[in-house]
């Protein structure tokens, strides 16, 4: 795993040098009114949100499952928030609106989980559902239009400060409640023997159900952490941007941090570098002028450069080519 570490880091270094090479300003840090302020602030505090979905994914992912609905479970999260919100003027308000949704997001990953582990649904096309009419139901909680709030607490939530954004420390806080639970306790062992046979593992007494059952509520519950975040930002819930192609960034950090796509062992380590190399580059083309619309393009080129360095057979083939040079 420390070999499949190796590509990410020298990635994430390489983009980073770039930012510095463009902006070299970009490492620098200042601190105004007890807020720290910074490029590497910024990478880490807009990268937040694709760090957790990331996290649940990789849990999904190592029971040999995909979460194509976490974008759209992010949208309604910010959807029914802001709603509840703006139907009453109470401060308080926010968090009875952020733990409504948070208990329909755990609900949403117990739909997935049921479709998966009790339908015997393949992963890809289960959450295909909900990613699809998610974003439907969270059209018509906010009646298809952008709701606007301005409540105090609910802004702390994503644009908020305690030194670091606010967003910054709740996503470190479940990367280590995380690591904690998988790699302290019996959980991620069972994880990764439900992705690599997970009739072997019913067999040898392991729940297999219970585990995808779980580890699917818990991607959705961080999805919906997640939606907070991105619409506490900007105060308002935008159901049909909110979240857009947020699973796509997360499956690419799980899989630049060599998590298989084919379940089995994971790396949360892998996942975190991952995020990061995903949120600096896209900071990067902003950064050095690439044009909005071939954004996408340029990222998915860069994305495919670090995955081919990973895999076995282009390792297998620059070895070859070094002996046979030498």
């Amino acid at each position: 795993m420390k070999n499949r570490l190796l590509w990410p880091l020298i990635a994430l270094a390489a983009l980073l040098v770039l930012n510095l090479v463009v902006t070299p300003s970009f490492f620098a840090l200042r601190m105004q009114d007890g807020h720290l302020y910074g490029g590497l602030v910024d990478v880490l505090k807009n990268g937040a949100p694709t760090l957790l979905i990331a996290l649940g994914m990789t849990l999904v992912i190592a029971t040999r499952g995909i979460d194509l609905s976490v974008g759209a479970v992010a949208a309604i999260a910010g959807a029914v928030t802001c709603v509840h919100i703006g139907s009453s003027g109470d401060a308080g308000t926010a968090f009875v609106g952020m733990a409504i949704a948070l208990v329909l997001c755990a609900v949403l990953g117990l739909w997935n989980g049921f479709l998966v582990a009790g339908l015997g649904i393949q992963p890809i096309i289960a959450t295909l559902v909900l990613m699809t009419a998610g974003r439907g139901v969270a059209m018509l909680v906010t009646e298809g239009q952008i709701i606007t709030v301005n409540n105090d607490p609910y802004r702390q939530v994503g644009a908020g400060f305690v030194v670091l954004p606010i967003s910054i420390l709740i996503a470190l806080a479940v990367l280590g409640l995380v690591a904690f639970t998988t790699r302290k306790t019996a959980l991620g062992m069972l994880i990764e023997s439900v992705g690599v046979n997970p009739e072997a593992s019913r067999l040898a007494g392991v729940k297999s159900k219970t585990i995808i059952w779980t580890v699917y509520v818990f991607a959705a519950v961080c999805a919906g952490i997640a939606g907070l975040m991105i619409s506490s930002n900007v105060s308002a819930a935008d159901a049909n941007n909110a979240g857009l192609w947020i699973e796509m960034d997360a499956i690419l950090a799980v899989v630049i941090g060599g998590t298989s796509l084919a379940g089995g062992r994971y790396s949360l380590t892998g996942t975190l570098l991952g995020a990061l190399i995903i949120q600096t580059l896209t900071t990067t083309v902003y950064t050095i002028g690439v044009a909005p619309e071939v954004t996408l393009v340029f990222k998915a080129v860069v994305v495919i450069a670090v995955c081919l360095v990973q895999a076995p057979k282009a390792r297998a083939a620059l070895s070859f080519r070094k002996v046979a040079v030498s």
